[in-house]
């Protein structure tokens, strides 16, 4: 595992037949689309095959894809050998299901190997557990009973175990072996201990991520229980805290699909990008971030040109990066976020924060803070809230770094959220304390990916001013999965709000939920679900306490 842990991120890429509706099909945008357009569209199988005489990627170019993720800073490549629709990317002699089949004939993965390996790159391999097109794959897609033959799984498992041989054989020392579409019932853990093991007697130091097996929390990504697998995989998301002795990598599209969508066109701006890096890495994850290459084998310039601009910070400020460790303190910050190497800190600190910017609840001897970018060094401050920094005058999108040296013992303090001497009490997303599937999202400045109902919201407070006050809480939750009891407590008083449904996540409405007595004196503002009928709680931007004259 050390070459996957000083790497911290690295390129994820979605491409095979795919690519040519490139999300239409019979003229018509499809929703769930991309590598899932066979599902979305409720395609049978013989009506789909027609696109392997139609993928013809002449434009692609391994060296190149190369160029471009090293030019970006990642350190490897995870591509998909196969995916859902089981077409091989690759030069397979189980099936004619493949590359060599189509009017381009040649194996997409040799020429990456070998550029790969000339350009330093870590080359991994995605592969699908679950396969579409296989006649003896279980279960079979309602719309497409295919009666002409009698599937066998056990025969499909040797088929799978075959294409895994000729990977693992065939294409030089690969980092991971990245599983997918293990959820299905007819795979077990056992099936996955042994195919766990089968892949590791044929390269013993391959790293094979955890959905291998049956363990897997959802969307969550973290092994719950006894299995096999090295890592987590969260799928868009980033867990909300440190997870201490545990590898996990988020992996995460760069729009809305995995795959080429044409249509698409929400591509994640540089600073989410960058954000997203320090987030993760901050946490001690690994970002593998997604390319959808069109059908020509292009990856799009709009992700090219945001990924050049995220390699250019990393040139800089690398060394924050690569091989750091997480910060010091179990939960972002709402200025940023901090990594460390040794007795060296380093302040990630995002746009929008200007002025001095403290690291609160901590207190210590270090040395100047000196920006990686080049410019004068900081002196730190100890004040009562924590260490203080006042930044220079100046603007930027992208995380500006200092790096400083921790002198001596570090001592912690449970930094409190202290009531405003008058007036309305705000405590926002950035300041809260999330658990389990609950995490900060800043690009809505809210807490979202709300998806269990075991995971909570709160803020260490103390209430100097007891009374009676109004709750006002802004939110947003999309039609569908409205309907969520959550209960709002602080010293004894409580009352209880049902989430209603706004226009979307991104739509914040504020509303008044009700009153709660308050005793004065330190305390938390927990904010509970009991009851989550929908896929998530809510987006929760910010809870408002407001006194009753």
């Amino acid at each position: 595992m050390a070459w996957w842990k000083e790497a911290k991120y690295g390129m994820f890429i979605h491409w095979g037949l795919y690519a040519v509706p490139g999300g239409k099909w019979n003229g018509k945008d499809v929703a769930t689309a991309g590598e899932w357009i066979l599902n979305g569209a409720q395609i049978k199988v013989k009506d789909y095959e027609p696109l392997l005489k139609q993928f013809n990627p002449v434009k692609f170019n391994a060296d190149e894809w190369v160029a471009i993720a090293k030019r970006a800073g990642m350190k490897y490549i995870v591509i998909t050998s196969k995916h859902h629709d089981g077409f091989a990317l690759f030069d397979s002699k189980q099936t004619d299901w493949d590359v060599m089949s189509t009017p381009y004939g040649r194996d997409i993965l040799k020429q990456l190997a070998a550029a790969c390996k000339k350009g330093g790159i870590k080359l991994c391999f995605y592969h699908s557990i679950m396969d579409w097109h296989h006649p003896d794959y279980l279960p079979r897609r309602p719309w497409d009973p295919r009666p002409e033959w009698t599937p066998k799984f056990e025969r499909y498992v040797d088929f799978m175990k075959g294409q895994l041989k000729e990977l693992l054989t065939n294409y030089g020392d690969i980092g991971v072996l990245w599983f997918d579409g293990e959820w299905e019932g007819t795979w077990t853990a056992d099936k996955g201990v042994d195919l766990y093991h089968y892949v590791r007697s044929l390269q013993p130091k391959i790293i094979v991520n955890n959905r291998v097996s049956k363990g897997r929390s959802g969307m969550a990504g973290m092994t719950q229980g006894d299995h096999v697998g090295d890592f987590g995989t969260p799928e868009q998301e980033i867990p909300a805290s440190g997870l201490p002795g545990v590898d996990w990598e988020s992996c995460m599209t760069f729009n809305g699909s995995w795959g080429y969508y044409d249509s698409d066109k929400n591509w994640k701006s540089t600073q989410t990008i960058v954000e997203n890096l320090v987030d993760i890495v901050s946490k001690g994850g690994n970002y593998l971030l997604n390319v959808g290459p069109d059908a020509l084998g292009l990856i799009p310039k709009p992700c090219v040109d945001r990924l050049d601009e995220a390699g250019a910070w990393l040139k800089v400020n690398g060394e924050a990066i690569y091989g750091a460790q997480p910060g010091p303190l179990p939960k972002p910050l709402p200025w940023g976020r901090i990594t460390t190497k040794g007795k060296k800190m380093y302040f990630h600190v995002f746009a929008g924060n200007s002025g001095q910017v403290t690291l609160s609840g901590i207190s210590g001897q270090f040395g100047p803070f000196k920006p990686l970018a080049g410019g004068a060094s900081i002196t730190p401050r100890q004040t009562p809230e924590g260490i203080t920094i006042s930044l220079p005058a100046g603007r930027s999108s992208l995380p500006r770094v200092y790096v400083t040296e921790v002198r001596g013992e570090i001592k912690f303090v449970k930094p409190l959220v202290k009531q405003p001497s008058t007036g309305a009490w705000v405590l926002g997303a950035k300041v809260a304390e999330a658990t389990g599937h609950a995490n900060y999202e800043a690009a809505k400045d809210c807490i979202g990916f709300w998806t269990s109902a075991d995971s909570t919201v709160s803020w260490p407070v103390r209430v100097s001013r007891g009374g009676r006050y109004q709750v006002e809480v802004t939110f947003a939750c999309e039609p569908g999965s409205e309907g969520s009891l959550v209960e709002i407590s602080l010293t004894g008083g409580r009352t209880v709000m049902k989430v209603t449904k706004t226009k979307g996540w991104s739509d914040f409405v504020t509303e008044s939920v009700g009153e709660i007595q308050v005793k004065e004196g330190q305390g938390t503002l927990l904010v509970k679900p009991l009851k989550k009928p929908g896929g998530a709680v809510m987006n929760l931007r910010s809870v408002k306490l407001v006194p009753v004259r």
